[in-house]
């Protein structure tokens, strides 16, 4: 045991911070965060975590350099404060689409992250959904990856699916799309996207399985300007499905996402809660389903020294 279970939250989510603790049957603990005229940020615990196991809760939403720092200052923070352990709780990882070198002079910023997250004093962090899964193995502690796909999936099994299909927006995506399908007992089909720049608006070459007069179903992984899903959206268009539905873990929705989704044929688009919407992008396209129950299992489990294997596989 690493003591009594402290769950704390940044300012980057706390409705999820707020609604994890209600699951976890835990009080949110007291933290003052202040924002200084220089911007300068100043991390203050307002009660004691002497001996503690200390969770703190900071998914990278806008704007992410605020976040990224305040989940260091607070990590740091909690270390020079004698916790017994910390631990970061990180919906949403920063930088997660930085994860390899595919260009010459670049930095790999997901790994610069988890190097961060270290240095700032973190014993192990509690994550979901990364766009790519070798992340995972950039940490030199105990990182655990957890999936929405259970989420997801028991969420649309109450739907009406006659007539559905599950869409891979790319061969990338195939496998877990191809999860999807077989745990809501549907055919998949897969589009040839490629990608030839960073202006996120990639082509679509063709279609591989039967999507004609179908209601459609598109998982994806995350959505930030939507170039890439509502390019999917006019290929689907032009092949005569009959409905469309998407589906992300992380709705990053920047941009001018909100405007594209009111004006395109998406009849849905069904998100967690690991990023913040803001009201004034909660359309009635949008349904949100909560990841707190999934995190607040995984912390108690973790306070109280019990495997979180099961979790993993809630793909």
């Amino acid at each position: 045991m690493f003591g009594e279970l402290k769950i704390f939250s940044g300012n980057s989510n706390l409705p999820l911070a707020q609604e994890i603790c209600k699951q976890a049957g835990v009080k949110l603990g007291e933290c003052e965060i202040k924002k200084f005229s220089n911007d300068n940020i100043k991390v203050k615990y307002a009660e004691s975590i002497r001996n503690k196991d200390v969770y703190i809760i900071q998914s990278s939403c806008t704007p992410v350099s605020d976040s990224i720092v305040e989940l260091l200052i607070m990590t740091d923070a909690a270390r020079h404060a004698s916790a017994a352990r910390v631990t970061v709780v990180c919906p949403y990882f920063p930088y997660a689409r930085t994860d390899k070198k595919d260009e010459p002079r670049v930095s790999i910023t997901a790994r610069l992250m988890a190097d961060l997250i270290q240095t700032a004093g973190a014993d192990r962090v509690i994550t979901m959904n990364l766009h790519s899964p070798q992340i995972q193995g950039f940490f030199r502690i105990p990182c655990d990856h957890l999936l929405a796909g259970k989420i997801l999936c028991d969420f649309f099994s109450k739907q009406d699916l006659e007539n559905c299909v599950v869409i891979a927006p790319d061969a990338g995506s195939s496998k877990l799309a191809g999860n999807y399908a077989i745990k809501l007992n549907l055919p998949l089909a897969i589009l040839d996207k490629r990608r030839h720049d960073d202006s996120e608006h990639p082509t679509i070459h063709n279609v591989i399985g039967d999507v004609k007069n179908k209601k459609a179903i598109i998982f994806d992984d995350e959505i930030a300007t939507g170039g890439s899903i509502f390019e999917v959206v006019k290929s689907l268009q032009q092949f005569d499905v009959k409905e469309i539905t998407a589906c992300c873990v992380h709705a990053v929705l920047s941009g001018n996402c909100i405007s594209k989704l009111e004006n395109s044929a998406v009849k849905r688009l069904v998100v967690t809660d690991t990023i913040f919407i803001p009201t004034e992008k909660r359309i009635p396209k949008i349904t949100v389903v909560s990841v707190a129950d999934l995190f607040a299992s995984a912390i108690t489990c973790t306070n109280s020294n019990r495997s979180i294997s099961d979790l993993y596989f809630r793909f």
